[in-house]
């Protein structure tokens, strides 16, 4: 589909450095042309946050970043009262005139407002980049706060009233499937799935991003971890560690694999110890598979 809009999408991205491809380009594209947050799920490791973090760069924009986890709530995702700089106030107040209403109205004042991401977003400057990184380790009632936000584009402080967003923020949500997220927060958001690359891609992703690496030894980290990835393990890596290890073997000028550099290195692959002890089995397989050494040299 050639148009002239989503050329500037791909152009955007890539000159960022961020080895896209279509189903991408056409996802940022219209979730920046609609207004609407873009949902991203996918495993670990492959770039779902990295696309929040180009697209800011790229809009010469702002990103604010929440990050979720078991327990998080309002307070600190949206705002939280400063009650130490409050008492002080009230304190320092103490022998004034002011009546007991006046001197709630100044309290409960954005001057001692202490705003989260998420009020921080929609009271931008300008519209940021809002990025709600893996909103699955959230808890589900967490997702109802976001609803009011996302729809509305407002955050209702009992102590004020209804705060409205300035600018609308571009909303990036990820996602690794870790829980399954609620029907209202996925109907609000457009959806992308993006799965580990390809040998060509992940390639073309280690080039750039270790321009320095000999051109055999980043073909032979490429195959080596399409093939790890079809082993049953319990932490699949991603192009993350893909790029960690190739930087760390164009550091130690390595120029192709061997049995011994990478027993030695395989910690920084994988993440668990019976997945290293099954690769560690199989490593004389995998090498075989990924050409970096022959069968004929374990005769």
């Amino acid at each position: 589909m050639e148009n002239k809009e989503l050329e500037e999408i791909r152009h955007m991205l890539r000159e960022q450095g961020y080895i896209t491809e279509p189903s991408i380009v056409m996802s940022v594209f219209l979730a920046k042309a609609l207004k609407k947050p873009l949902l991203i799920e996918g495993p670990a490791g492959v770039g779902k946050t990295e696309i929040a973090k180009v697209m800011s760069r790229a809009l010469d924009t702002d990103l604010i970043r929440l990050q979720c986890y078991e327990g998080l709530d309002a307070t600190h995702a949206i705002y939280e009262w400063n009650y130490q700089q409050q008492l002080l106030h009230l304190k320092l107040e103490e022998q004034s005139d002011k009546s007991l209403e006046e001197r709630e109205q100044n309290i409960f004042s954005e001057r001692f407002l202490l705003k989260r991401p998420l009020l921080q977003a929609i009271t931008h400057h300008r519209a940021p980049v809002l990025l709600i990184d893996e909103i699955d380790r959230a808890d589900e009632e967490f997702e109802s706060f976001l609803l009011e936000i996302l729809s509305d584009w407002q955050v209702s402080i009992p102590e004020i009233g209804t705060i409205k967003a300035t600018h609308i923020p571009q909303v990036i949500v990820t996602s690794n499937r870790v829980r399954e997220l609620s029907e209202a927060l996925r109907r609000r958001c457009l959806y992308l799935y993006v799965s580990y690359p390809e040998f060509e891609k992940e390639l073309q992703i280690v080039r750039g991003k270790v321009p320095g690496i000999d051109q055999k030894l980043g073909e032979q980290i490429c195959r080596f971890m399409q093939e790890v990835r079809q082993m049953r393990l319990e932490k699949i890596p991603g192009v993350a560690e893909t790029l960690d290890w190739a930087m760390a073997l164009s550091a130690l000028h390595i120029d192709h694999l061997d049995k011994e550099i990478v027993e030695s290195t395989l910690g920084i692959v994988l993440k668990d110890w019976q997945d290293i002890r099954q690769a560690s089995l199989s490593l004389t397989e995998l090498l075989e598979k990924v050409g970096a050494i022959s069968k004929f040299e374990n005769l």
